[in-house]
């Protein structure tokens, strides 16, 4: 069985139910069918019913399983009004702005999430990443003790004797341009829950990686790694993590051994965090095409409910994969 098999196996037994905004997009219409067939999720469908079911008759796409809500007439529209106004009054926003924000399905969706109508929502097939995240972050939040959001990939690289039999999950890669160190380790511990939750790797090893292996090179890029290893051992004791790490030294046993000597992790890293957003998508792109790797994500970690964001070039096989992802975490 394949990891994403696994994965939707685990969705499957969990019941979940994941809303999904786009209610007009034919890919997602079309997936419809086999997360219902699977049992991976009760999906929710936002937008006008007789439009969606339409649109779904003309492509041929059965949504026979779905739940259509459409905000504009929804029962639950004037407490999702009236909660997002006290939400964000202090922020300039007035009944009417919040009448018309929740007309939004990327709006009304976050709001379902907040207030328990669903237990996630994946997005993204026709809307930008900050679209998607908008709503999210002034609705549902990041999650306590998490200031940012970050976007891990999980790489399966192929007949590769690293990481865990060849599993990686690399971040951030999707989400924060700059973090600072406080915000490095705070990934340092979502990424191993994600290693844990959906890749069934039962001992994360996170390695926070540098051009310099425990103090080989001096630079103030390099001092913010160091600090956010520190960090990130201060805050979650329970974590194995260390560095700074160049990659080789993260992932190659004999080469942790030499350079950092003593390390708890050093060559046997199977999650890896990166600097910054540049070094964490160059690599995770460079592997996927020069190993030839499966690249699953992103997956977006630190909100305080699940939110899973689609890429806009995914298929009807990504968004059913992105799905189980988004049950499997809730």
């Amino acid at each position: 069985m394949t990891l994403l098999e696994e994965i939707r196996e685990k969705a499957s037994k969990k019941g979940k139910t994941i809303v999904l905004p786009e209610g007009m997009e034919e890919r997602t219409l079309q997936a419809i069918k086999e997360i219902v067939k699977q049992k991976i999720a009760n999906p929710i469908l936002l937008g006008n019913e007789s439009d969606i079911k339409g649109l779904a008759s003309k492509i041929g796409a059965d949504i026979s399983g779905a739940q259509i809500i459409d905000p504009v007439s929804s029962a639950l529209y004037d407490d999702f009004v009236q909660a997002f106004y006290e939400m964000r009054k202090s922020k300039g926003i007035d009944l009417d702005k919040a009448k018309a924000t929740m007309l939004d399905p990327l709006y009304f969706a976050s709001m379902m999430v907040k207030m328990g109508k669903a237990d996630g929502e994946v997005a993204g097939a026709e809307n930008t990443t900050g679209n998607v995240l908008r709503p999210a972050l002034q609705i549902i939040k990041t999650a306590p003790g998490m200031s940012a959001v970050s976007g891990a990939f999980i790489m399966i690289v192929p007949n590769s004797e690293f990481g865990d039999k060849g599993i990686f999950v690399f971040a951030d890669c999707a989400v924060t341009p700059v973090p600072t160190a406080e915000q490095m380790a705070e990934f340092a511990m979502a990424s191993a829950e994600t290693a844990v939750a959906l890749c069934g790797i039962e001992d994360p090893k996170v390695g926070m990686l540098s051009f310099s292996t425990k103090g080989s090179a001096a630079h103030e890029t390099v001092e913010k790694v160091v600090a956010a290893t520190k960090i990130a051992q201060e805050r979650f004791p329970n974590l194995k993590v260390d560095g700074e790490f160049q990659a080789d030294a993260a992932i190659v046993p004999s080469v942790g051994k030499s350079k950092a000597p003593g390390s708890p992790v050093a060559g046997s890293c199977n999650v890896l965090v990166f600097p910054d957003l540049q070094a964490g998508n160059i690599s995770y792109k460079l592997v996927q095409r020069l190993a030839k790797a499966e690249a699953i994500g992103p997956i977006l970690q630190g909100m305080a409910k699940p939110v899973n964001d689609l890429s806009r070039g995914c298929n009807v096989e990504d968004i059913v994969n992105v799905v189980a992802m988004t049950a499997v975490k809730a």
